[in-house]
């Protein structure tokens, strides 16, 4: 049988991290190895596909941007629209990883797989992860079924969703989980085996674009905590044409806030309800009517999910439909 062809995009993170010695896991420089030399890391990666690849960034994710973002949704289209690559994987640090899955999720418009992977331990640590992460990547990129599930991120023999998939912890191997979603199934003796799969709007069916955009509209993201000035929601909002409120239990706040927000809500800035808890939906409430609900996405999707819609719209009910959707 034909061996598919994969394109790997290396955007750097851990996986191509060095430190001084193999027992540094933490005092790493990340995003030292080339895509050449990660390659050579796992020749059996040559087993199950025609790889070749490109070095996008080679970067800390804490250093992602926006407009790379944008870049990087640029590249990945261009490569899914490629009749000769069958499935997209691409490389990248776990700081900012499930922000720059779920920003892909929404905007690369195709159905072949397209796979995120990185390392929790750079590339020079003993037991290093990266290698078998991403030779499990090229693995499940090569089945077409894996690309009706939208953007995934493959860690440690575990496959998620973009939209539900969060980092847990700050340095161990399994940090990443889908919390009450739960995974989208597992990698088992190179095969991806899935068990469910996400039905909000995604790749193929998404209606959202950044093509031809060179920046993203500004959204703030504002955590609420006992104490919180409400100046914090004015200073945010003369920068800002958003606001994610990372709310107390279902989205509340302080009630010398929510007059604030009432305020830059009048001045135009539109205003979505998330929380800070970990877990469950933030749906509407009577006191609340005119803002916008996160439903289950994190602080940071929902900003993703904020920017993109103003692309589009200033229309509340408008976005307020692309929430439900999306």
């Amino acid at each position: 049988m034909r061996k598919k062809h994969i394109y790997i995009i290396a955007c750097g993170g851990t996986i191509a991290g060095k430190a001084a010695s193999a027992e540094d896991l933490t005092g790493y420089k990340a995003g030292e190895a080339t895509i050449e030399e990660l390659l050579a890391a796992v020749p059996e990666i040559t087993q199950y596909a025609d790889v070749k690849g490109e070095q996008f960034c080679n970067i800390d994710s804490s250093n992602m941007s926006e407009s790379l973002w944008i870049a990087l949704a640029a590249r990945v289209q261009n490569a899914a629209d490629d009749d000769k690559i069958n499935g997209i994987v691409i490389t990248h640090g776990t700081d900012s990883l499930e922000e720059t899955a779920y920003f892909l999720h929404l905007t690369v418009h195709t159905s072949k797989p397209i796979v995120l992977v990185g390392s929790m331990r750079p590339a020079t640590a003993v037991s290093a992860d990266g290698p078998l992460n991403l030779l499990e990547a090229v693995q499940a990129a090569v089945d077409p079924a894996l690309g009706k599930v939208g953007v995934v991120i493959i860690m440690n023999g575990v496959i998620h969703s973009a939209r539900f998939v969060e980092k847990t912890d700050t340095t161990h191997v399994d940090t990443f989980k889908s919390r009450q979603m739960g995974c989208l199934g597992f990698m088992q003796d190179g095969q991806p085996h899935i068990y469910q799969a996400p039905l909000r709007r995604h790749t193929d069916s998404s209606q959202l674009y950044c093509t031809g955009k060179e920046k993203l509209p500004p959204v703030a993201i504002i955590y609420a905590y006992v104490g919180m000035s409400p100046s914090l929601i004015q200073a945010a909002a003369i920068h800002a044409e958003g606001l994610i409120l990372a709310g107390l239990g279902h989205g509340q706040m302080p009630d010398d806030i929510w007059e604030a927000v009432q305020q830059v809500e009048r001045q135009g800035c539109v205003v979505v309800r998330a929380s800070r808890t970990l877990g469950g939906i933030v749906s509407a409430v009577p006191k609340y009517a005119s803002l916008l609900c996160a439903d289950t996405l994190t602080p940071q999707k929902a900003k993703i999910l904020l920017q993109l819609a103003l692309l589009q719209t200033h229309d509340i009910e408008k976005i307020r439909y692309l929430f439900q959707e999306y």
